[in-house]
């Protein structure tokens, strides 16, 4: 049926075909060769827009037997791209990025292919806010493998008072995906406005932005602190522990005008009740305990509720004691001595207390190499440096969710195997009556044993819920479990 003269009849066709590749786990059901891609190619013109997706659904399992083949498929299926349904859009996205890693030979083809690939995309975000949250996911994954797509176009994910939440925080993720030290102002002049927005969730987000970019692209780390800054001034909670905990990231890796952003986060003590910023606080207190006035007066004021604090609160509060008496031995031996005894003595958590008998007897023992420990060169946050494992196993994650786009799969950022669930069906071959009349004896006893405990259960007085809990249990497992689907 899939070299029918009708291509209704062949999208039908292809239809059925995958989802019994589907429903067997085997995609060599559906057949593909190049014979069978040449009539799915011819019929896709004359298709309706879902019978074009079914096509194209089917196109994208061939598997090219040379790099020209590849490019061969690529040059008929691009005309798809400028189609006005995005899911035809989208499976035509999906046949290219299964086969462009194919062309192999042809460098030239594959930067024209990738060019072409920026409009149709870039169309998509005109559509209502599902499809663009879609786009943008599918986008999100289609950039980290081929950056050229977008080429740091930053301004169309620019956020619009009418998008729902949803859809702005994916636009967030697209901006600092895009950031360069180019458009660098640009992106945190907007990151800054988001970060006023009326929405809390939207707002600790525009803020966390602030901090990757800062981190994560080379020279934005001093553009991004006067804008911390300002949003620390505008003294609202929030903002402030979101600006706690980007600003001591960016500490740990530039070490830049720490004086200015730790002497306005000291003037916002009051703001901190969350235990990650109470955290970060503590611990560019203890940092940079040398050049700060009055260090020992400020972490007094968080020793005063230490046994009420989250176990991260107060693990990062002894450390941070530990670091003052390293430095300033003067100032920091009563607090030292006191935040020890608790933690040894009147703590009942295991890393608490073992942190602190560390802690002590390092001191007690030899100072100079406590120094040595506590004092030691930090490693770079987010730095990227990653074991060659794991570096393999983000490029194949990442080529797999690429061929898979448009579907579920590249939403979830998960292999559809990770979440998909198959239904077990009969083999009808080896299904005989014999087989339906054992199953069928089967499900009178459990009915009649059902009715027995019924029974039992009214004598008893019990209630008709107790009755349904001692039931017998569900059918064999010859039969679909419904709670598989």
């Amino acid at each position: 049926m899939t070299g029918d003269r009708n291509p209704v009849v062949v999208a039908n066709a292809v239809a059925s075909l995958l989802e019994l590749s589907e429903s067997k786990e085997d995609p060599s059901v559906l057949g593909m060769n190049s014979g069978m891609v040449e009539k799915l190619l011819a019929a896709l013109n004359e298709c309706t827009e879902w019978g074009q997706v079914m096509l194209l659904d089917g196109i994208a399992l061939y598997e090219p037997t040379s790099s020209q083949d590849a490019e061969g498929v690529i040059e008929r299926v691009t005309a798809r791209l400028s189609h006005a349904n995005p899911a035809v859009v989208m499976a035509a996205v999906r046949v290219i990025m299964c086969d462009l890693d194919k062309v192999t030979e042809n460098d030239e083809f594959v930067k024209q292919v990738v060019k072409k690939l920026h409009p149709p995309l870039v169309s998509l975000l005109s559509n209502p806010p599902e499809i663009q949250y879609v786009a943008i996911r599918n986008l999100n994954l289609i950039v980290q493998k081929w950056p050229q797509v977008m080429n740091s176009d930053v301004k169309i994910f620019f956020c619009r008072y009418t998008d729902p939440i949803y859809l702005k925080i994916e636009k967030v993720d697209m901006m600092v995906r895009l950031c360069t030290s180019k458009n660098a102002e640009q992106v945190l002049s907007e990151f800054k406005e988001y970060a006023a927005d009326v929405d809390v969730d939207f707002s600790r987000k525009a803020v966390r932005a602030i901090g990757r970019v800062a981190v994560e692209v080379n020279g934005v780390a001093r553009k991004a602190m006067p804008v911390l800054l300002e949003l620390i001034d505008m003294k609202v909670n929030h903002i402030v522990q979101e600006a706690v905990v980007v600003v001591a990231d960016i500490l740990r890796k530039y070490h830049i005008e720490y004086e200015k952003a730790i002497s306005a986060l000291c003037d916002n003590l009051e703001s901190l009740d969350q235990p990650e910023a109470k955290a970060s606080m503590i611990w560019m207190l203890g940092e940079y305990a040398e050049h700060i006035e009055n260090v020992d007066a400020v972490l007094n004021t968080f020793m005063e509720f230490f046994t009420d604090e989250p176990v991260s609160v107060q693990l990062q509060l002894l450390t941070a004691i530990v670091k003052l008496f390293l430095k300033c031995p003067d100032v920091g031996q009563p607090m030292v001595t006191q935040v020890l005894q608790l933690c040894t003595e009147y703590s009942s958590n295991p890393d608490l207390r073992d942190r602190g008998y560390l802690y002590w007897r390092l001191l007690s023992t030899d100072p100079e190499l406590a120094k040595q420990v506590v004092l030691c060169d930090k490693p770079e946050v987010w730095a990227p440096v990653e074991s060659p494992y794991m570096r393999q196993y983000h490029r194949k994650l990442l080529t797999k969710l690429c061929d898979e786009t448009g579907l579920m799969s590249s939403v979830f950022y998960l292999p559809s195997e990770d979440f998909v669930t198959r239904m077990r069906v009969h083999d009808t071959d080896d299904y005989t009556g014999d087989d339906y009349q054992q199953d069928l004896l089967q499900g009178e006893d459990r009915t009649e044993s059902s009715a027995q405990q019924r029974g039992a259960s009214e004598e008893d007085g019990s209630s008709s819920a107790e009755a349904y809990g001692r039931r017998s249990p569900g059918p064999s497992t010859n039969t679909v479990d419904l709670l598989d689907l």
